[in-house]
């Protein structure tokens, strides 16, 4: 196993940890700073979706990087499991940091601009290093056996 293509993998797994740490403070300053806490009652086992449209929308963004942190970033954890069984290569360690460089990029652009047109280009940029990622991932094991690569 090559343990070098789980450290990005590591490093977004502790950057996720990092903004969900973040949603504390901004969430409940801002709902410090909310003058009629009437809007927080009347329904029990809230969920903090329902912050929305009561608290400032820049308060909500760091939450909102946390939920997509969770969803393409799982494809990414399971393309580095699998290069990490065959082997990967340096040029798919360079991917994986470049990964994970675009995706720390996006969560600040996000919680702290969040303008889309970029926060877009942001998110496209890493969707493309994880399909190239994934479609190594499916070439090392695709072709593992060389007997099985076209000749």
């Amino acid at each position: 196993m090559q343990a070098q293509i789980l450290a990005p993998a590591a490093v977004l797994v502790a950057w996720t940890l990092i903004v969900m740490l973040w949603i504390v403070p901004v969430r409940f300053g801002a709902i410090a700073k909310v003058e009629d806490k009437s809007v927080f009652t009347g329904k029990q086992g809230g969920r903090g979706q329902d912050l929305e449209g009561k608290i400032p929308d820049k308060a909500n963004w760091p939450a909102h990087n946390h939920t997509h942190l969770h969803e393409q970033p799982t494809l990414f954890y399971a393309v580095t499991a699998i290069l990490a069984i065959v082997g990967a290569g340096a040029i798919d360690v360079t991917l994986a940091w470049i990964y994970v460089a675009v995706r720390i990029l996006h969560s600040l652009w996000q919680i702290l601009v969040n303008k889309v047109p970029i926060r877009f280009v942001l998110f496209l940029a890493s969707s493309i290093v994880l399909i190239i990622l994934a479609v190594r991932a499916v070439m090392a094991t695709a072709f593992a056996d060389p007997s099985l690569a076209p000749q």
